[in-house]
């Protein structure tokens, strides 16, 4: 355990991410691997004079909790949403990698209904709280990244402290770009897919709610989606694993979706509500220290030379109008060792094989550097 990184990201975490003042109250979930963090956690709050509450919980159990779900256990989680969101300005929600499949038999209908149930308090909390998300290392998630524990601690610490604040001067002309841009067109094998960002901001993401971080988003003109997109990473979701989706769209829906796995299974998702077959994000990752994927949407949407295109609501601060329960960031990797590809703003070449053409944009090219 390197504890000068522990502090280095507790630091981060409490100063710059969350920028906490004296007597604001902040939630901290967390799994047990978790404590060192929280330990490093609790000191920088101190120092600040943060009013800080702990919530230690256990993603298996609650899975098992959730396999009896019934209406009045999902009226008391909405209650306990509703607190949270009224009685801290704050949320630290510290992850620790479990079984992808764990929450296999809990029942569909029932989560749709909890999604709904909890939508605007959710809304509330991701868009008008702050908030950092981040996943302890784990001997789970050396296991899917193919590395020793020893090492993958080592590398997961490493990608949650790359540079963030030189990671936000970097982004600005992309920021510039992507404001400017009305079409944009993706080629890659098995992906022909134009749709417009017009109008749309661009929201860089550099270590303020994501860690590890490094992406910047916009949304689509929900009905301006044409086209086919195969992802080349594997895609977790609701107790499944599915990879190879491919998604084929007509005026921004969804018109056919497939796998290599269950494809009845992936329509039920698709069928949850009427936005789930729209799309609510567009993004791309360059951070510098994650190049591979490994089944961890909050690593791999953050990829060196990847995107992600999110079927589901989109985010309050980039409003294209699709409202969903769902929200599944879906990830094309385009580096030329994951089979290359080209992405288009305005019929221009921006981004060739995971590497920014335009001067300007060069900054992001990480790996040249």
């Amino acid at each position: 355990m390197n504890t000068e990184k522990l502090k280095t990201l507790a630091n981060t975490i409490i100063n710059y991410s969350l920028k906490l003042k004296e007597n604001e109250r902040v939630q901290v979930s967390f799994t047990e691997e978790a404590t060192p963090l929280v330990e490093e956690l609790i000191k920088e709050a101190k120092k600040v004079g943060v009013v800080m509450s702990l919530n230690l919980y256990n993603p298996r159990l609650n899975a098992r909790l959730a396999e009896g779900n019934t209406m009045a256990r999902l009226e008391h989680l909405k209650k306990i949403r509703e607190f949270d969101v009224n009685n801290f300005e704050a949320f630290i929600q510290i992850r620790g990698s479990f079984n992808d499949y764990e929450a296999k038999n809990v029942p569909q209908e029932m989560n749709k209904k909890l999604g709904a149930m909890t939508s605007e308090l959710d809304d509330i909390r991701i868009n008008e709280r702050r908030w950092v998300l981040l996943n302890y290392p784990t001997y789970l998630d050396a296991h899917k990244a193919k590395m020793t524990t020893e090492d993958f601690n080592e590398f997961a610490f490493d990608v949650m402290t790359v540079d963030y604040r030189k990671m936000s001067e970097d982004i600005k002309p992309l920021k510039d770009l992507m404001e400017r841009t009305d079409k944009v067109r993706i080629v890659s094998p098995g992906t022909d897919i134009t749709f417009s960002i017009k109008g749309m901001p661009a929201i860089p993401c550099c270590g303020e709610m994501n860690i590890p971080d490094g992406e910047i988003y916009t949304a689509p003109i929900k009905t301006s989606v044409n086209g086919t997109i195969t992802y080349n990473t594997p895609s977790p979701y609701q107790g499944n694993v599915y990879n190879k989706v491919s998604l084929t769209f007509e005026n921004g829906k969804i018109v056919k979706a497939t796998c290599n796995e269950d494809n009845d299974k992936l329509n039920e998702i698709f069928d949850t509500d009427e936005g789930s077959r729209y799309i609510g994000e567009f993004a791309l990752g360059f951070n510098p220290k994650i190049l591979y994927p490994m089944g961890d949407i909050l690593y791999d949407e953050k990829i060196l030379g990847s995107l992600h295109f999110t079927p589901g609501k989109c985010y309050a601060d980039c409003d294209n109008g699709n409202k969903s329960a769902i929200h599944w960031d879906m990830v094309l990797i385009q580096r030329e060792d994951f089979g290359g590809g080209e992405i288009y703003f305005d019929d221009i070449l921006i981004r060739k094989d995971g590497k920014f053409i335009p001067e300007e944009l060069k900054a992001l090219n990480y790996e040249d550097q």
